[in-house]
């Protein structure tokens, strides 16, 4: 036989192999009916035929852009998931043409990393890509290990043509299969969204959501985050170990505050690429966020009720499906978060109502509209003197009875006026027990247009022992002191004692001037004005308010309850009260009504407090020594020009820094002993009192060449001080007082000492 005889007839016999195994595989992809088959028998039948080893089928996944290959391992299907670009069939898919590598591990396009994951070793491969009809690539098919010998351009050409006949059927069952996935996907969501709708509690909601969500779109971590409107902030709950705690942020800020004010959904591949995205939680938590996912969600009404944010899409970045697929879970359970968020708001009024109730010390009482007892808070039951079993679900007429049918009156009165009443010291009598208390009784509506009439509250004040004292002592101290003292051996203390305490006396200057300009009703309020203003400052100070004498206040620091700092507590009082006058006459000269001023005398001594009167008429007060020269030096305000005097007493005491100047050394009327007098300057600023301590400091030099009789030398000094004020009177005083003691010279020893002739 000729050698081209001999030629065509191995070639027509090839045809005839060839054709038959395309015929075979025809045949083979037509049976088969899932994908999983097909790549079983594919990579079986291209070993076969190639005489390999192993055969591996990869196919696309264009959602992540990877390679993936199944196998079965036991009653289990794996894959092999490698990306597109990647290893000699990433080459072969990107660039649509065949290889041959005679020694996988000596090309640096192969990738161990399978190898790695299979165990096995791949020496030589020959790899095809799987194109459709419309030249369309899809996949890549590989030979490993040739048995004998290597590949060569035959079996490269014979694994094209497998590629090629199968490219069709496998097109079809990918379509198949994911035609298959996306409707178990679509029951499984059905089934997910009647699931978690059904649910109240929102924390277990917001974890149940963020835990499908981040499964449903294979993502390392999900967040949900809702409005509150109250404090415009973006709230999510997490848990933290046997408890939930909440995360917040501002609702206009990073990617989810973006999301929430624009309504317009934001999908970030690379997050530390874009600028509105926030790292500092990665730097707290962690945790390293690469992409981002973050659709508003909207109620029936259109609103923006919250966010929903993934993070870290498994794979690669969110896709448009992603989006899609998480906008439409939103959707749907957006109703179950309004009300699972309804549900929480409801429960945290009642808790906290539940609370008050509970934290009260008047007792509370509703009634239906049957007048039967429906609740009764701790304090009514201590109150009442029973158990809850005792007054629960009872009715008013069999509880409030016979003594104690003044309540029915007023519940009765109520119920049929529907206003509310209030009783004061009403005598009341439970287990034989008689106390005081003041009553109140509300009608209870429901919120509705209607109104619709619930039944009534009733609130019972005790105002017995205690309560009744605290009531008394709260008209003229503060309450807090009034506290404590009732907590303290309050009988002691009341009966009379013998305590070091501040007093205070101020007065108002030209009150009489005042009151003629006033009249009698505008004197009235003046005062009551007044008094509101000076008393709020005793009172933060914790300072206790003895009487009103005319337009003059008398208080004192250290009593009934004494603290370590009552003199700088004294002097803050005092410089506040200048302070606040100053302010309240700016309002009054706005109002064209004339200011007014105050001097202020603190004096720190051994005072005797206690209930002085009569058995008709006590009163809670405090007399001696200390009291008077506190009131001595309210009136040498005047004298001095000044608007705060201490004593040295008091001076001496002070642990805080205060801006003060030494006045004088007096003898008071009625007294001997000369005692040290200092003004206090802090209420002054550099408008109402230039220069201050340059003032201060050549006063003080002053007056020791004063005391020592040096009075040429003195009067420079005081008039150096003028020089930086003009408007210090007291410098002018002393200037005089010099000039004075120049022309009539002392006939006994000089000391310093000035006698005051005034009260």
């Amino acid at each position: 036989m000729s050698q081209s005889k001999t030629k065509n007839k191995k070639s027509t016999s090839r045809k005839l192999k060839d054709a038959e195994l395309l015929l075979k595989v025809s045949k083979l992809c037509a049976s088969l009916d899932s994908l999983d088959e097909v790549l079983e028998n594919l990579v079986l039948i291209t070993s076969q035929e190639i005489k390999c080893e192993r055969a591996t089928l990869f196919l696309n996944d264009p959602v992540t852009n990877e390679l993936y290959s199944r196998f079965a391992q036991g009653d289990l299907t794996r894959e092999i998931r490698i990306l597109n670009d990647v290893g000699i069939a990433g080459h072969v898919f990107s660039s649509g043409e065949g290889l041959i590598v005679p020694d996988a591990y000596k090309d640096s396009r192969f990738n161990k990393d399978v190898d790695q994951q299979t165990g096995f070793k791949t020496s030589n491969i020959l790899c095809a890509p799987v194109r459709t009809a419309k030249g369309k690539i899809i996949g890549a098919m590989q030979a490993l290990n040739k048995i004998e010998g290597v590949f060569d351009g035959e079996d490269l050409y014979m694994l094209e043509q497998i590629t090629m006949q199968a490219a069709v059927a496998l097109e079809s069952n990918i379509f198949t299969e994911r035609m298959i996935k996306k409707r178990e996907q679509e029951m499984k969501f059905l089934d997910l969204v009647s699931d978690v709708t059904a649910e109240l509690d929102l924390g277990a909601l917001l974890q149940r959501v963020m835990s499908e969500a981040t499964r449903m779109l294979s993502a390392e971590r999900s967040t949900l985050f809702l409005n509150d409107e109250k404090t415009n902030e973006l709230f999510s709950r997490i848990a933290q170990g046997d408890s939930v705690g909440e995360i917040r942020l501002p609702n206009h800020l990073g990617i989810a505050g973006t999301v929430f004010t624009s309504g317009k959904s934001v999908n970030i591949p690379h997050a530390y690429a874009d600028l509105r995205f926030n790292p500092s939680f990665d730097k707290q938590t962690g945790f390293f966020t690469r992409s981002i996912l973050c659709v508003p969600i909207v109620n029936k009404d259109g609103k923006v009720i919250g966010v929903t944010q993934a993070l870290n899409k498994k794979g690669g970045p969110f896709t448009e499906e992603d989006e899609s697929r998480l906008k439409a879970f939103t959707a749907q359970v957006a109703i179950a978060l309004e009300n699972a968020k309804l549900f929480d708001d409801v429960q945290q009024m009642k808790e906290y109502n539940d609370a008050v109730l509970e934290s009260m010390t008047n007792g509370v009482v509703t009634v239906d509209d049957k007048g039967n007892i429906v609740t009764c808070n701790k304090a009514g039951l201590q109150i009442f003197r029973v158990d809850s079993d005792k007054i629960i679900g009872k009715n008013v007429e069999e509880f409030f009875s016979n003594e104690n049918s003044i309540v029915l009156e007023r519940l009765k009165v109520v119920r049929e006026e529907q206003q509310t009443d209030i009783l004061m010291d009403a005598a009341l009598i439970f287990n034989e027990d008689q106390i005081s208390a003041n009553l109140t009784v509300m009608p209870l509506l429901s919120s509705d247009s209607d109104g619709e009439k619930l039944g009534l509250m009733l609130m019972v004040e005790d105002i017995s022992n205690e309560k009744r004292m605290k009531s008394t002592m709260s008209r003229y101290m503060d309450p807090g002191i009034a506290d404590q003292l009732l907590n303290d051996s309050g009988d002691d203390i009341m009966g009379g004692a013998n305590t070091t305490a501040t007093v205070l006396f101020s007065d108002v200057r030209g009150f009489t001037t005042l009151t003629e300009e006033l009249g009698a009703q505008g004197t009235v309020s003046f005062l009551n004005e007044y008094f509101t203003v000076m008393v709020d400052c005793i009172s933060k100070e914790e300072g206790m308010l003895d009487k009103f004498i005319g337009d003059a206040i008398m208080a004192a620091f250290g009593l009934p309850i004494s603290h370590d700092d009552d003199e700088d507590r004294a002097v803050r009082a005092s410089i506040s009260m200048i302070s606040e006058l100053w302010k309240w006459n700016k309002v009054r000269e706005s109002q064209g009504l004339k200011p007014a001023d105050m001097g202020i005398g603190l004096n720190t001594d051994s005072v005797v407090s206690g209930n002085i009167g009569s058995p008709k008429r006590m009163d809670y007060t405090l007399i001696g020594d200390g009291v008077n020269l506190a009131a001595r030096l309210e009136s040498a305000c005047k004298a001095y020009s000044a608007r705060i005097l201490i004593s040295e007493n008091t001076f001496k005491k002070l642990k805080g820094t205060y801006r003060v100047r030494d006045v004088d050394l007096v003898v008071v009327k009625g007294k001997t002993e000369p005692v040290g007098v200092y003004e206090v300057l802090d209420y002054h600023d550099d408008t109402t009192f230039p220069n201050l301590m340059d003032v201060v400091s050549h006063f003080n030099e002053g007056i020791k060449l004063y005391r020592s009789a040096n009075w040429s030398k003195a009067i420079n000094q005081f008039e150096e001080a003028i020089k930086f004020n003009p408007n210090d009177n007291l410098s002018k005083t002393y200037i005089e007082r010099c000039n004075y003691l120049s022309s009539n010279p002392p006939k006994e020893e000089w000391d310093g000492v000035w006698v005051m002739t005034s009260k």
